[in-house]
């Protein structure tokens, strides 16, 4: 399910290792590169002359709060990354959104005009929508960052981590472990909407069944009805899917211990948000699975940015860093078929900080995810993030 990165010198210690396994897979043979090509997007004057190839990418620089904390890390990763990687023949137009959709639109017109061949970003659903319309008019593909799988669009891609994709892996891993009858307890809310989704989908394509599942109120005071209604069923089953972030999960346990529940049969199941030092440290939660990238490419880009910036970087900054990367590695090796969508969705996928990935026809995109145990001294790996799509059988 991925595969992506470009050559540098042995000088850059890991950041070179990362860019090789990224030009490396780039320079594949990649199905249906050979004979007759395919129809390429519109390639502005500037880039045809052989001036540098021009790259977009918006992000939300001026929103309040997280968002733009967020932004300028991903906006610095990407600085990075073009740093590590040498790539003198790309040049980044760096736009604000503000974080609403006008600006986004604005953005895009903006990049557009200025001769980009593809667009990284925007990071939010509200603004994908509008900037990919523009996009799409000009016959020039994007990479966004969204996790909202309904703004992704034939030349619209998301790089993000999908919720989907957590579910599918760990009721995969659940099933390859005799797991056949599972119970659902989930949030109510637009993650727990998608989860929900997801989890009856992989159920039943794995041939499992679901005993019971019950949804639960934001309000934390009605949390016990939904424990309470759902009980008498587990029994009955081998797995629980308990999805939402720590402070849910958690929540959502330790009223399942007040009932009794026994989780030494029962095998509790999470998504990526489990990824918490909260969930590590709470006893109700020992012994669970859930899904998440190998988190020894983050570590090692955490080292390299924090030394650059003095800083640690937010997690989406990986997304921005990989973004990049993937364009310089096209650039480098894809000539003008760089940024068509045959390139882009091609099969074999790239491989990223965060492991390999691979963007879907329709826009959304898979990922090679560990599984993870939870235990007090942290994460434990009890199923390897595969190193290629091929790994998968898919």
């Amino acid at each position: 399910m991925r595969r992506l990165r470009a050559r540098a010198t042995a000088r850059r210690g890991l950041a070179a290792a990362t860019a090789a396994v990224l030009l490396a897979a780039c320079s594949m043979s990649i199905p249906g590169l050979q004979g007759t090509q395919p129809a390429t997007p519109q390639q502005p004057a500037a880039a045809l002359a052989g001036d540098q190839v021009r790259v977009g990418l918006i992000l939300p620089l001026s929103a309040a709060g997280n968002a733009g904390l967020a932004a300028q890390a991903m906006r610095s990763a990407a600085e990075l990354a073009l740093a590590e990687l040498n790539a003198p023949n790309i040049r980044l137009l760096v736009k604000d959104d503000g974080g609403n959709p006008s600006g986004a639109q604005t953005a895009a017109q903006e990049a557009l005009n200025e001769g980009a061949e593809i667009i990284l970003g925007p990071l939010f659903g509200p603004t994908v929508a509008p900037a990919g319309q523009v996009a799409r008019g000009r016959n020039v593909p994007m990479i966004a960052f969204s996790t909202d799988t309904s703004v992704a669009s034939r030349g619209v891609y998301l790089l993000s981590f999908l919720p989907e994709t957590d579910v599918d892996r760990v009721v995969d891993f659940a099933a390859s472990r005799g797991k056949r009858s599972f119970a659902a307890l989930i949030p109510d809310n637009a993650y727990g909407n998608v989860v929900d989704a997801a989890f009856r989908q992989a159920v039943a394509r794995t041939g499992g069944r679901i005993v019971a599942a019950e949804r639960y109120p934001a309000d934390r005071a009605l949390l016990p009805d939904s424990v309470r209604r759902i009980v008498p069923a587990l029994p009955q089953a081998d797995a629980l899917f308990l999805p939402g972030d720590a402070d849910l999960a958690s929540a959502a346990a330790q009223e399942l211990a007040t009932n009794a529940v026994d989780f030494k049969r029962l095998q509790l199941l999470g998504t990526g948000l489990w990824d918490d030092q909260r969930v590590y440290q709470d006893s109700a939660l020992q012994g669970g699975w859930f899904a998440a990238p190998d988190n020894a490419g983050y570590r090692g880009f955490s080292t390299r940015y924090r030394a650059k910036y003095g800083q640690d970087p937010a997690r989406t900054a990986t997304l921005a860093y990989d973004a990049v990367s993937l364009t310089a590695a096209l650039v480098k090796t894809q000539g003008p078929q760089r940024f068509s969508e045959q390139v882009l969705t091609n099969s074999s996928g790239f491989s990223g900080v965060e492991g390999i990935f691979r963007f879907r026809p329709e826009g959304t995109n898979d990922r090679g995810l560990s599984v993870i145990r939870v235990t007090p001294s942290g994460p434990q790996v009890v199923s390897p993030a595969p190193k290629s799509f091929s790994d998968q059988g898919t």
